[in-house]
């Protein structure tokens, strides 16, 4: 295991970027401003990134536009284009340890999930999508004797992606390759908390032979630079990952300008529930405790509800308690760390009122609670728990985005089912038993886009996810994802 002396060789020798990438050309705000770029492993300043706004944005559209019109990326025959994808994905895999670095530098996550989780899944997602281009077919109508009639998939034009910051560069990629691959000009407006690992793209990209123009990242506060994206006239869709509160903001938005699609990932609160004949209850409190602590709680699958049958609910809880006490905080660049730092002061004082809150209505705190990590300047909060937290309560309704889990007691199947679908949300939901027909009939019944069964988080780049009810529409990975930047024609001729 490589040490947490050569990554901080490593994060002091990088060169960390801070312009946007237009039209082919690495640029500063036409303004000269900059915002800080701060570190969440010490709360120091890492570099000065561009802060762009609507003036950026037209001349990213622009260029998009013009490369869209010009046909130099729709138009290039489809061996090509995976020829250039690939080649990416090949400068992404060189540069794989310093984009790890950048990430953990940039949202606090810890290096060794960088280097196993996050960039290698980027790199397999811009694979999957490279390879499955060309695996994109119409369809032929029903004929008529004088007519011959059939439909075709074309790329909308110009895309807009604004990302979070939680996982930056794997989430940029759900968005940016399936939207590439389909022949389209994208524009990537970074979460203003993680431009790094983008920037980096935008070289990468060009690198690579990825035309000028054709993808164009551009850096900016959200009220800024990524408002600007969403009212552009000719922006043809908004794809978005991020907070129910913005979403909301983006379809006004594209109401307000020409009606382009908008996509939504956003928010969840996800319940985990373990029926009382859980066929593995050590697995299953490890799957819970990963399920919330990963990325320190700042995951929008987050299985933040725990629900647990009261059968087995004391037995359970003190296993999850022993899995969550031997989590390793610390320094993100250290390889041993397990859960690292929050994105910022800001997030980690949200979290630290949401647990406040629960102390105040009644919730018993069985583990955390605290800021910790204090003398690294730092943004640090300690595995937290509560258990006989009400269904009513504030921690069991919002979404907190930090290492906090919510412990609810249920009598029955039908009562675990009816607090799993009493939320706003519908993004994820997981549940472990050894009865197939409960397994199939709560994976039916709860409103959520993804259910696991006996795992969690159990599926990847080719299964679709996206959430019902609040958590937004349309989908990211799978096959299905393509077609949501397409267009589709429907052609007839007659004989």
């Amino acid at each position: 295991m490589t040490s947490l002396a050569h990554f901080e060789a490593l994060a002091g020798s990088l060169k960390l970027p801070g312009e946007a990438v237009i039209d082919g050309k690495h640029v500063p705000s036409a303004s000269g401003k900059t915002f800080a770029n701060v570190g969440p492993r010490n709360g120091r300043i890492l570099n000065h990134i561009a802060q762009c706004d609507e003036t950026e944005i037209d001349a990213a559209v622009k260029s998009a536009r013009r490369a869209f019109e010009d046909g130099r990326w729709r138009k290039l025959h489809y061996r090509d284009k995976k020829r250039i994808l690939f080649k990416l994905a090949e400068l992404m895999e060189r540069e794989a340890e310093n984009l790890a670095v950048l990430e953990s530098l940039d949202v606090g996550k810890p290096i060794t999930n960088a280097l196993q989780g996050d960039i290698p899944n980027a790199i397999r997602s811009l694979r999957y999508y490279a390879e499955a281009l060309d695996k994109v077919y119409g369809e032929v109508g029903p004929e008529a004797p004088d007519r011959f009639s059939f439909a075709v998939h074309e790329p909308l034009g110009v895309v807009g992606a604004i990302v979070p910051w939680n996982f930056p560069l794997h989430m940029a990629m759900w968005k940016v390759a399936p939207a590439l691959a389909m022949g389209n000009s994208v524009i990537l407006k970074p979460a203003e908390q993680s431009p790094l690992t983008a920037l980096k793209l935008g070289e990468l990209a060009l690198e690579a032979g990825v035309p000028a123009g054709v993808l164009n990242i551009v850096p900016g506060l959200g009220a800024e630079a990524g408002k600007a994206l969403a009212l552009h006239n000719d922006v043809d869709m908004i794809a978005f990952t991020g907070s129910g509160a913005v979403g909301k903001l983006l379809m006004q938005y594209s109401g307000q300008s020409n009606l382009k699609r908008v996509s939504l990932e956003l928010g969840g609160k996800s319940p985990h529930i373990i029926f009382a004949d859980c066929p593995d209850l050590d697995r299953a409190a490890a799957e819970a405790a990963w399920g919330i602590f990963y990325n320190a709680g700042q995951v929008c699958t987050a299985g933040s509800r725990l629900l647990v049958s009261e059968a087995i609910a004391d037995d359970f809880l003190d296993r999850l308690l022993g899995v969550a006490r031997k989590i390793v905080s610390g320094d993100p660049l250290e390889p041993a760390t397990t859960s690292g730092a929050m994105v910022s002061e800001e997030q980690m004082k949200t979290a630290l009122r949401y647990i406040e809150t629960a102390k105040n209505e009644g919730a018993r705190l069985a583990l955390g609670g605290k800021r910790t990590r204090v003398d690294s300047g730092g943004f640090y909060i300690e595995p937290t728990v509560f258990d006989d937290v009400n269904p009513e309560a504030t921690l069991a309704r919002q979404e907190v985005f930090g290492p906090v889990l919510a412990v609810t007691k249920f009598k029955s199947p039908d009562d675990a089912i009816r607090i799993a679908n009493d939320t706003t949300y519908g993004l994820a939901a997981g549940l472990w038993t050894k009865d197939i027909s409960l397994a199939h009939r709560a994976a039916r019944e709860i409103r959520a886009g993804l259910v696991w069964i006996n795992g969690w988080d159990s599926c990847d780049i080719t299964m679709p996810f996206g959430g019902f009810k609040q958590s937004g529409f349309g989908r990211d990975r799978s096959l299905h994802a393509l077609h949501k930047y397409a267009d589709l024609k429907s052609v007839s001729i007659t004989l």
